[in-house]
């Protein structure tokens, strides 16, 4: 039956009552939500049976996507547009008395993810499906998200993000697809039929169950899976009745050590325990996904040794390495080939994403840590980095004085970026500069051992939820303008330049995005009391905190823009209206002091008679997907300042192109291929180029304080931070001004302030002259197809994972 307003109508009542036991004037917003998201799961899992059928029928290979994070936001609005029937479910929501957006905002948004990479994990799910490509992902169900942040007296405060605590509308659990993991114990060297075989004793046992989440193509009648891994106790586990009369008591401490395995993200691993945790949920992701993908595979009637023709694993980022040895074990201990024929067919499947230059993200663990929890991984391991050590003193005898720093296991510690490049087919980095990094400079060894795997994979986004979903007005002009082949053909965006000098539409374009920013200044005054002014420049950063993404820098102009303003009450400047969104991590103290450096500012400068009209600064709290989807249609400036080589590519840059937000950033990241796209002219580019920071870096000639003695600007800044500027406690800040000059500016903050301020400059003088600013913005939009997800998935389909479209 085709779905009409009259149709979704009966449907919507008749859930309501059959459910409820109500009638449509009786009904909540939660009830609401919830008959609509159960109208559409009969829908979605009719279609969600037909594909996996479809899949399994036409012998297809299926690629698994790993990830520890999938910042999904909430579904309610993506599948109702997916199937067809967002309009009609707004309609019939008015007609019956309900505000969409009320109903809508009933789903919390799922806690599992924090930040970019777990939202490009989302986006690439949304475009396997909407490609009809046979694809699928695998996570954790975490119990808590990485934390709800409430802002106390201006400082970050952690509170549990319970997201399950109702019923999560799009998940059906498979218990009967449940699998075993073990932890502990010891491993014994046994000849069976005269082969060498490993028994594992006395291990602790964890059961995972999988909830299955779909994930739906747009308007094509394809469902994927993302599937999540819940940890859960095994009761029969124990003994109850043992003479002694501990083990119940014994039993409560092993289920809750499980239950903290899928229970929050990212746990602080500043100490032991933290630190053992995250390796058990890398763990137990990787052994439950993989124990699944194999089952199936040999349901399906085909051999182990056609696992690389029908399965391809891509790991995102480091977190899911253990892939590598986990396949190897069930290869080995469970199937029982041999080493070379596993290893083959494990280096055939696996394939590996790198997402950062920063030592820090590359993830290592103690050897004695990992050899406890898990001493058949480790063993396999150990043979791994063995083996490929002896290749590399025989083969790559130019690298013999390197091979302590290539190998996967080297005093004491084991290194999981080592351990994926290794064990996968393919090495790509998400942008073209860092790829180039990653080949001349962070990986240049591995490169020489395995040029032919390394290849860039630009990120992309999802123009559906970024442009179509998230700025509806805007999408409508376009496809007004252009037609709507854009929505399925994103690069027919680049029509638009034909329209880029027309005055009637932009100002078309104009009066939508005003529409947007006093959209989104009543949210603000809702939500904070703080009134914005809507013909300001909305000047938005919206990121994780971290001090590569340099805040402080912002911050640091924010507050030299007050000190002019305070000298000259009659300065001359277009209003601005600075827009912050992050969490900084739990353990990140000094994340978290920038934090409350935004907001110390925030207060004062708010609440300035001489600066409040020109200046205001709303550092939002709990920022999140739903947020991100509030503020980016309002945007007129991006904020990508990140440390030039330090951000490997950015997805904010691309949503905010994409609703005609213009780039103020470095020559970092996607950010260099956004600027080859539109132009420089169209762009605002400063700062030090990651050759330069490289060189800094070789040559240590950079001196922070220097730059500090030199600048009348950055001390006056600087000398607040130390003083009762901002309260009573010269001392809250200290940490900030010790590690610019005491500790040298690690991401040249100082070196990059006065280049910024020239851009910033550059931005207010341009934004006067409307005509121009609207050209930009237009020209911006036109070429932000390029940065669909789309063409990314499409990319990764072709040229790594070998999967093609299916048609149901």
């Amino acid at each position: 039956m085709t779905m009409t307003k009259e149709v979704f109508q009966k449907e919507f009542c008749d859930k309501l009552t059959t459910t409820f036991g109500k009638n449509v004037e009786e009904a909540t917003d939660k009830e609401a939500f919830q008959a609509i998201s159960l109208m559409l799961k009969d829908e979605l899992h009719r279609k969600w049976q037909r594909t996996q059928q479809a899949y399994q029928d036409q012998d297809h290979k299926q690629v698994y996507y790993f990830s520890m994070e999938f910042l999904l936001g909430r579904l309610i609005e993506t599948n109702l547009l997916n199937v067809g029937w967002l309009n009609i479910c707004r309609e019939a929501l008015t007609d019956f008395g309900f505000h969409s957006e009320e109903v809508f905002c009933e789903e919390h948004d799922a806690g599992l993810g924090n930040g970019g990479l777990g939202r490009l994990a989302a986006c690439f799910l949304d475009s396997l499906a909407s490609l009809k490509l046979p694809g699928h992902g695998v996570g954790i169900r975490y119990k808590y998200g990485l934390f709800q942040q409430k802002m106390v007296n201006g400082y970050q405060v952690e509170l549990p993000d319970y997201w399950l605590k109702d019923d999560y509308m799009w998940e059906t659990k498979r218990e009967e697809e449940a699998v075993e993991i073990r932890f502990g114990g010891t491993v014994h060297t046994i000849q069976r039929d005269q082969k060498l075989c490993f028994e594992h004793r006395d291990y602790e046992r964890v059961l995972a169950i999988p909830y299955d989440v779909p994930i739906v193509g747009y308007q094509n009648d394809v469902v994927n899976t993302l599937q999540l891994w819940s940890a859960e106790s095994m009761s029969n586990h124990f003994h109850f009745q043992s003479p002694n009369g501990h083990d119940y008591y014994h039993y409560l401490d092993y289920k809750r050590s499980v239950e903290q395995i899928s229970e929050f993200l990212y746990p602080d691993d500043s100490y032991y325990e933290g630190k053992l945790l995250r390796l058990k949920q890398q763990y137990f992701l990787v052994s439950a996904g993989l124990q699944s993908i194999l089952q199936k595979h040999k349901k399906s009637n085909l051999s182990i040794q056609q696992i690389p023709d029908y399965i391809s694993l891509q790991i995102n980022d480091t977190h899911p390495s253990l892939i590598v040895p986990e396949l190897m074990r069930l290869l080995l201990d469970e199937e029982g080939l041999g080493w070379d024929e596993a290893w083959s067919i494990t280096t055939s499947t696996v394939a590996y994403t790198n997402h950062t230059t920063l030592n820090e993200a590359l993830e290592t663990w103690p050897q004695e840590m990992f050899q406890t929890l898990l001493p058949r991984i480790y063993m396999i391991i150990e043979e791994i980095n063995e083996r490929f050590c002896r290749m590399l003193w025989h083969d790559f005898p130019e690298l013999r004085d390197s091979i302590h720093q290539m190998a996967i296991i080297s005093y004491g510690t084991i290194h999981m970026a080592h351990l994926s490049m290794v064990g996968s087919y393919s090495i790509n980095g998400v942008a073209k500069l860092h790829t180039n990094i990653l080949k001349k400079r962070v990986m240049k060894p591995f490169y020489t051992v395995f040029p032919e795997r390394f290849n860039n994979k630009t990120n992309g986004i999802t123009h559906r939820r970024w442009l179509l979903n998230a700025n509806p007005e805007l999408a409508n002009l376009l496809s007004t303008t252009i037609g709507k082949g854009w929505i399925k053909e994103p690069k027919e965006l680049i029509q638009l330049l034909k329209f880029a000098h027309d005055s009637s539409f932009q100002e078309a374009i104009s009066n939508v995005k005003l529409r947007n920013k006093q959209a989104f200044a009543s949210f603000i005054y809702k939500q904070y009391g703080i009134v914005i002014d809507e013909q300001s420049i909305f000047d938005v950063h919206i990121k994780r905190l971290h001090g590569y993404k340099r805040q402080l820098l912002n911050i640091f102009h924010i507050l030299h823009l007050y000190h002019l303003c305070r000298e000259n009450p009659h300065l001359q400047m277009t209003p601005r209206t600075f827009i912050f969104g992050a969490k900084a991590a739990p353990g990140y103290h000094f994340a978290k002091n920038v934090i409350k450096l935004i907001t110390s500012a925030a207060e004062k400068i708010n609440n300035d008679p001489v600066a409040k009209d020109k200046i205001k600064i709303i550092f939002l709290e709990n920022y999140n997907v739903s947020l991100a989807e509030r503020i980016i249609p309002a945007a007129d400036v991006s904020e990508q300042i990140s440390t030039a080589s330090k951000e490997a590519s950015g997805t904010g840059n691309m949503k905010l192109m994409m609703n005609g937000a213009l780039t103020l950033g470095t020559r970092d990241g996607a950010n260099v291929e956004i600027a080859e796209m539109v132009g420089p002219d169209n762009l605002f580019t400063f700062g030090l180029t990651s050759e330069e920071v490289f060189e800094y870096q070789r040559n240590g000639q950079y001196r922070a304080r220097d730059v500090y003695n030199s600048d009348q600007r950055l001390r006056t800044v600087l000398d607040q931070l130390v003083t009762q500027f901002f309260s009573n406690d010269d001392v809250e800040f200290k940490d900030i001004y010790y590690s610019l000059l005491m500790k040298n500016d690690e991401f040249f903050v100082l070196k990059d302030f006065d280049s910024y301020v020239e851009a910033q400059q550059l931005v207010d003088q341009t934004y006067r002259h409307q005509q121009t600013w609207l050209k930009k913005s237009i020209t911006n939009i036109a070429h932000s197809g390029k940065f669909s997800s789309d063409r990314t998935i499409s990319q990764y389909a072709n040229e790594i994972w070998g999967i093609h479209p299916v048609e149901i």
